[in-house]
């Protein structure tokens, strides 16, 4: 049986990957942990190679989830967001840029891909996986998968919103444009955000949520004040978290078990992109508790 300590050693690695893949944490989660039983029956002798064994397998239990979740998307009720990884935000000493190949902008674009572009594009582009061991994983030439790499290069950068990869200015413009919603300030919340500001909504049909983008500054304005009204200052605490590796907003319920998350693209000091995640099932991995530090968190719940 192979060894435990190979698995664990690439767990970030192969969760990192077939995160990018599929865009789900719980499709994520499954992916790992059927690489995990098939990783334990596994003779010692074939397991020499544990990292590229391993990406091969999650990616190929990953692509074969793809399909199924195309199927599933077309009746998806309203824009379909990842669901968000959500953590601490760093200071500036531990990070200065972002690492785009997480953000909620670029697997938003790579949901128009197909299985086998947004596969081959993850493992060669962002993990510098060989051509040969990608054809593997979808089963089809190296040149074919060589291709298929090429078409969704072309698409991510031609549908990818511009963005800033400094984490500074990023960190900023979220935070002036929480600041202003949070105080009502509109006319501080215009000048954040980009005259052609684009804010989706992913409810899934379960909670009220926008079904179609909103679109333009004032818009995008009036609807961020709206969501802001609703906030019940006795239960509900927002906050700024890490969502998808850049500065975000989690807005928290801990007596409801309800949390909201708002990831952004920024460019030139301004907001081009909102995504607000609403939808409980995509929101279920996350800890209302651990997201809203004790000393914000109402006393009593």
């Amino acid at each position: 049986m192979a060894p435990l300590a190979d698995f664990e050693k690439h767990r970030p690695q192969l969760w990192a990957v077939a995160y990018r893949i599929t865009g789900s944490v719980a499709d994520a989660d499954d992916a790992l942990q059927e690489a995990w039983l098939r990783w334990q029956l596994l003779p010692d002798e074939e397991a020499a190679n544990p990292a590229a064994y391993l990406t091969t397998v999650v990616s190929r239990i990953c692509f074969d989830q793809l399909g199924s979740a195309r199927s599933r998307r077309e009746t998806y009720v309203g824009p379909w967001l990842p669901e968000p990884v959500v953590g601490e935000v760093p200071g500036p000493e531990d990070r200065v840029t972002l690492d785009e190949s997480i953000g909620i902008a670029l697997l938003t674009v790579l949901e128009k891909l197909t299985p086998a572009e947004r596969t081959a594009f993850i493992l060669h582009d962002v993990f510098s996986v060989p051509f040969t061991e990608i054809a593997e994983v979808v089963g089809r030439t190296p040149t074919s998968v060589r291709q298929s790499a090429s078409r969704a290069r072309k698409r991510v950068r031609a549908e990818s919103p511009r963005c800033s990869v400094d984490r500074g200015e990023h960190r900023r413009t979220v935070e002036a444009f929480l600041a202003a919603v949070m105080n009502g300030d509109f006319e501080t919340l215009l000048s954040v955000l980009d005259p052609d500001v684009v804010w989706r909504s992913d409810g899934g049909g379960k909670v009220s949520a926008a079904r179609r983008p909103v679109c333009g500054r004032e818009n995008v304005a009036r609807f961020a004040q709206g969501i802001s009204r609703g906030f019940d200052p006795l239960s509900m605490r927002v906050v700024m978290r890490d969502v998808n590796g850049a500065p975000g907003i989690v807005s928290v319920d801990p007596a409801r078990g309800r949390v909201l998350v708002f990831a952004f693209t920024v460019q030139e000091g301004r907001i081009t992109e909102v995504y607000a995640v609403a939808n409980p099932d995509k929101l279920r991995h996350l800890d209302p508790r651990a997201l809203c530090p004790e000393q914000l968190c109402p006393k009593e719940l």
